[in-house]
């Protein structure tokens, strides 16, 4: 796409399935390693990764022509089969949550999803997700949000 200009920052945030404690302290940096050569092969940057035992923040620059309910499937897909491989029963939830990201926010958004560990000390991810929706204004059913 010449004489195409874009910046799609996107902060994508999505669980395991069933929010179990599937990714091992021991995997951890070796599936966000996956994750960014996985990206790498689909045309995708990701500008950052991090997460705890049951989810995963990722923030990625989108490009024009990737839909991003593709480069997410695609991703979680990916990521999916390598954890299998690597001898966890593993799977991600349906769905995920996707905010837009300002560049002038670039910096604040990389130190969030850096710090998971520090964050979810004083609160879970349920409380984390519904947070992320409320401050994006993203009206959702309490009922439903978590599947």
């Amino acid at each position: 796409m010449s004489h195409t200009y874009s910046t799609n920052l996107i902060h994508c945030v999505f669980s395991t399935k069933g929010r179990i404690d599937s990714i091992s302290d021991a995997i951890r940096e070796k599936l966000y390693a996956y994750l960014f050569g996985t990206a790498k092969n689909l045309g995708l940057e990701i500008m950052a990764v991090g997460g705890t035992r049951n989810h995963i923040h990722i923030l990625i620059a989108l490009p024009p022509k990737c839909p991003l309910s593709y480069a997410i499937r695609d991703l979680k897909a990916n990521s999916s089969r390598w954890m299998t491989l690597h001898g966890a029963r593993f799977s991600w939830q349906e769905g995920f949550g996707a905010f837009s990201v300002s560049p002038s926010q670039v910096a604040v958004v990389k130190e969030y999803i850096r710090n998971q560990q520090a964050h979810h000390r004083k609160r879970n991810f349920e409380d984390e997700f519904r947070l992320l929706l409320k401050k994006s204004g993203i009206e959702y059913d309490p009922k439903y949000v978590f599947g």
